[in-house]
């Protein structure tokens, strides 16, 4: 690395005709790195602009999260409400399959004329039951077996 060394001119001031700065000498002499401000001015603005473009993706990628997550909540929402009424369809359907039953069994009664209410009472006189005599049953012979054959 290279030092700089610089030396600072130093004249008696006798006003300001003999001042260094209005004939263009230097002040400070010396060897000094010079900077391109073109370049660097250049490069600044392009980071400014990249900047920009960063915070503005960052921001929209912020605000998509956003209507993203508050879809998920409402789509969440709307199926735990569709799981609620799944399930109450399904009791109300049973309940319905059930009067259905007996709906049907009545209709079918009533179709037939299977259950009718007595036009007439008749009234009979008590009969007396005898009771049947009990079968004797014969004993048979006992089967005799013969033997060699």
């Amino acid at each position: 690395m290279r030092t700089s060394t610089a030396r600072v001119r130093t004249e008696i001031d006798y006003g300001y005709v003999n001042s260094p700065l209005i004939y263009g000498a230097p002040v400070i002499e010396g060897y000094f790195k010079r900077d391109n401000l073109v370049k660097e001015m250049a490069i600044r603005k392009i980071n400014k602009t990249l900047c920009g473009l960063l915070g503005l993706l960052i921001t929209t990628a912020v605000v998509g999260y956003y209507f993203s997550m508050n879809s998920e909540m409402t789509l969440n929402t709307l199926s735990r409400q569709i799981t609620t009424l799944n399930d109450e369809n399904a009791e109300l359907q049973n309940e319905l399959d059930r009067l259905k039953s007996f709906n049907n069994v009545d209709t079918s009664m009533l179709r037939y004329n299977l259950l009718q209410k007595a036009n007439k009472v008749i009234e009979v006189q008590a009969v007396t039951v005898v009771e049947p005599a009990e079968k004797r049953t014969t004993k048979a012979v006992p089967f005799s077996r013969a033997v060699g054959y």
